[in-house]
């Protein structure tokens, strides 16, 4: 049976698609906003960065991974976020999940007015609506942040209603909330149609072979932005966040623009992605301003300053088709034996890819920063069981290979406070990038986790070598013993980690040993 269209519930007024001139112009209006030198807005939230604790699927059917309420309490504060709208002023913003026709998923925004900003920001990443054509979105977000939902979390609530294709957000200001809204709802659709949601950028590289497509998969902070976003032989971003690899091959895009963290953010390691920001397009949120003057360095409100801007005040390839991808990277930003890259094979990549390690960021709030996660498929917006990201990684991987690579973004030997441990740099990261693309990377195999590590890389002088191999740091520091109790601990705590996906294959929980 047809799922029936979803109506929105009425407001005392509603400012309906507003251009993105009147919607810049409502957002400037709040009173926590400041205009920057740039000629862009900088809005500082209350909530700095998504509320996972808060997060809740409604089913009577839990799946006991994902944090549920009933159908029954759904319905209630649905009830209680209606009678609130009755009484304010909300904003309309429509637009698609994804450009191609055949799959793009037509997406509805309603907000407070009292929080433009929000509207105008997912506005920015939104594909447009085609003029005098036909729009019946698909999936929803209602969003209101300033009530609050008593007696959850921090009385927040993003209930997440797949079955309806609707999300409401209660009491959160912080604009990932809407974007994150419309795609965790996407995933679904995605792997219903037997592809595999990607939390990933996607960028082309230009080679002597011909075009080279790659998809970067990481959780957020791990450097997704800054590897799809660096400039190897002038390459062209394609997508930040999220993409869909379907089974004939072919990879979707979602957004026509970009989140992006501003934390560190300077011209010479990141050019594109800071010429983007400062222009008067963007939108900040979080960043730390003096006078006119933003300063991307200071953490003192938080460390998830983020911003906003729209793919068409960059060089960008959202709208290229693309039929097939050659290389997936899986980051990981960690601080001990992880080399700053490996080459994964069958089995073993999908098990790398269900790990999903790395340490936490303040993007994912105070729970996580700091502290080292293991999130399946880097992707803690996939609304259903996790095993069937790692069935279903596999699946697409013996009937379209593609090469896939681990990644550390983070350090080898131990902390910044260790002065024995090396930083894995961004311009190693992106020599390496370089290498995939172009085939020109040496490998040898480890013989502790059997996957392939480099022997060379162009651009990686042989001083750095250790970053590419732990084992000769923790040797040259004598620290052998130390290298070889890590492999231990890792190879066990993976093994036992994958065992506890009760329907994940065989083939991949045994790949880890």
């Amino acid at each position: 049976m047809a799922k029936m269209a979803f109506r929105l519930p009425p407001a005392a007024s509603v400012i309906d698609n507003p251009s993105p001139a009147d919607a810049k112009e409502l957002t400037a209006r709040m009173p926590n906003t400041r205009p920057t030198r740039y000629g862009n807005l900088n809005i500082s939230t209350e909530v700095v960065s998504r509320s996972k604790r808060s997060t809740f699927l409604v089913t009577d059917e839990p799946d006991g991974q994902n944090q549920s309420i009933t159908r029954e309490e759904s319905l209630k504060w649905a009830e209680l976020q209606d009678d609130y709208i009755a009484g304010q002023e909300m904003v309309v913003i429509d637009g698609y999940i994804g450009n191609d026709p055949e799959f793009r998923t037509p997406t509805r925004l309603y907000i407070e007015a009292a929080n433009a900003n929000i509207a105008a920001m997912q506005q920015q990443l939104y594909f447009d609506l085609e003029p005098g054509g036909d729009f019946e979105p698909e999936l929803t977000v209602i969003y209101t942040p300033n009530l609050k939902a008593e007696g959850f979390p921090d009385d927040r609530l993003i209930a997440v209603d797949l079955e309806q294709g609707v999300t409401r957000v209660f009491n959160s200001d912080y604009f990932g909330e809407s974007k994150k809204g419309g795609l965790r709802m996407w995933n679904k659709l995605v792997y219903d149609r037997g592809g595999l949601p990607l939390h990933a950028g996607c960028k082309i590289i230009p080679t002597d072979q011909g075009e080279r497509v790659g998809l970067i998969v990481g959780l957020s902070g791990t450097g997704k932005t800054t590897t799809t976003f660096t400039r190897q032989n002038g390459s062209i971003p394609v997508q930040d966040d999220f993409v869909a690899w379907m089974p004939n091959g072919h990879v979707y895009v979602t957004e026509n623009g970009c989140f992006a963290k501003t934390f560190g953010l300077n011209p010479d390691d990141e050019p594109t992605i800071y010429g983007a920001v400062t222009q008067p397009d963007s939108y900040l949120e979080n960043v730390s301003q003096h006078g006119d003057e933003v300063d991307f360095y200071d953490t003192s409100y938080t460390q998830n300053g983020r911003a906003t801007f729209p793919f068409g005040v960059i060089e960008a390839g959202a709208d290229r088709d693309i039929a097939d991808a050659h290389f997936l990277l899986i980051l990981n930003r960690n601080e001990n034996i992880i080399p700053a890259v490996a080459k994964l094979e069958g089995p073993q990549a999908a098990a790398f890819f269900m790990l999903g390690e790395t340490q936490g960021t303040s993007a994912g709030g105070a729970d996580e920063a700091g502290k080292f996660l293991r999130v399946p498929g880097t992707n803690p917006f996939f609304p259903m069981l996790h095993d069937l990201q790692g069935n279903r990684f596999l699946e697409l991987l013996e009937d379209h290979p593609l090469e896939v690579y681990l990644m550390n973004t983070g350090r080898v030997g131990g902390p910044e406070s260790d002065g024995r441990s090396k930083k894995v740099k961004i311009k190693h990261s992106s020599a390496i990038v370089k290498g995939i693309a172009e085939g020109t990377i040496e490998w040898e195999v480890d013989p502790d986790f059997h996957y392939f590590v480099a022997s060379s890389v162009p651009g990686i002088d042989a001083d750095d070598i250790d970053v590419l191999q732990p084992r000769r740091l923790y040797e040259a520091a004598g620290r052998a013993e130390d290298y070889r109790a890590l492999a231990e601990r890792f190879k066990s705590e993976r093994a036992e980690f994958l065992k506890a996906f009760p329907s994940l294959s065989d083939e991949i929980v045994s790949a880890v040993r």
